[in-house]
């Protein structure tokens, strides 16, 4: 199966894709989980975003092909990921489920990945081990695992397979601070090296550091695409704030009052904050306007620019 050739300026698509999501519907019973959503993912690290219960999983699940769409069609590597054994070979997914056979070592259970996948290169398992920091305990019963080395034992077991597509759902779970440096580290590596990385998290600001690209899904469809900064300069129809702090705020904020581009305006003892439907004409106005006023400006900074706020403002819609 062709993949459908996607719109060239739709930023829930990429050129180079690899992985294609062509106006899928999957339902169990009742419910819902993904409705007409259409979405690519390509070389590089994307990171898949949404509150429980939007589909993230389910998403993850049809594009590795253990799920059928009831309606569209997923393909991966230009094939069928349910029918195509050469791409199910090309593929792995590290589950968010903590379902790891505990009476195993991590070393056994990396090399049962290996045996399974047909892997022939004899340094696959030690090197997959080594690329999640596991050797020294690669001996040691999963069941002794906290859940942050569960899930570091499971992307070695995915690595070891030298997938081009790599779909991790949660893998940061239970990870302490310095694990998720490094998994991070990891995942960006592999995404330089040319692998389709789609990582989903909960947390925002670990999504917004690892993922050059953002899909969010919310109940089931696609909310938004891009990066994080281009998807909040999409939503027009939300005033973005700005805090202000100048050498004379309630000054500052007395002319701040006349410019069309501001919304609204607070003045409190931390500074000016504002409300902008249009930051790009407000940057060019903020100059002149302390000339004008007669004030020094010492900070200018976005309040709502973070991944997390882009976030809460798509899922509250």
């Amino acid at each position: 199966m062709t993949p459908t050739s996607p719109p060239a300026l739709d930023p829930a698509f990429v050129p180079d894709a690899t992985v294609v999501v062509d106006d899928v519907s999957v339902w169990f019973g009742q419910k819902v989980a993904l409705s007409e959503l259409s979405c690519s993912f390509g070389p590089g690290v994307t990171g898949l975003l949404g509150p429980n219960g939007a589909g993230k999983t389910t998403l993850m699940r049809a594009m590795c092909g253990l799920i059928p769409p009831r309606r569209g069609h997923v393909t991966v590597l230009g094939h069928d990921p349910r029918g195509h054994r050469d791409v199910q070979s090309r593929v792995a997914l590290v589950p968010e489920e903590d379902a790891v056979p505990e009476a195993l070592t991590a070393r056994q259970l990396v090399r049962y990945s290996a045996t399974l996948n047909g892997v022939t290169d004899a340094g696959a398992v030690e090197r997959s081990l080594a690329e999640v920091s596991l050797t020294d305990v690669a001996d040691r019963r999963l069941g002794g695992f906290s859940k942050g080395m569960r899930q570091r034992a499971k992307v070695a077991a995915a690595l070891v397979t030298d997938p081009e597509v790599l779909v991790l759902d949660e893998p940061l779970n239970g990870a302490d601070p310095v694990q998720r440096v490094a998994l991070i580290e990891l995942f960006q590596q592999l995404g330089a090296a040319g692998r389709t990385v789609v990582v989903s998290s909960h947390v925002l600001h670990e999504v917004e550091r690892l993922a050059a690209r953002i899909i969010v899904v919310v109940h089931g469809r696609l909310a938004a695409a891009g990066d994080h900064r281009s998807i909040r300069d999409a939503m027009s129809d939300r005033p973005r704030r700005v805090l202000l702090r100048s050498d004379d705020d309630r000054r500052l904020a007395t002319g701040l009052l006349g410019l069309d581009q501001v919304v609204a305006v607070e003045l409190g003892e931390g500074g000016v904050t504002i409300s902008t439907g249009n930051a790009g004409e407000l940057a060019l106005a903020l100059p002149n306007l302390s000339r004008q006023v007669g004030v020094r400006l010492r900070e200018v900074r976005a309040l709502d620019a973070s991944l997390d706020s882009v976030f809460a403002d798509l899922t509250n819609r």
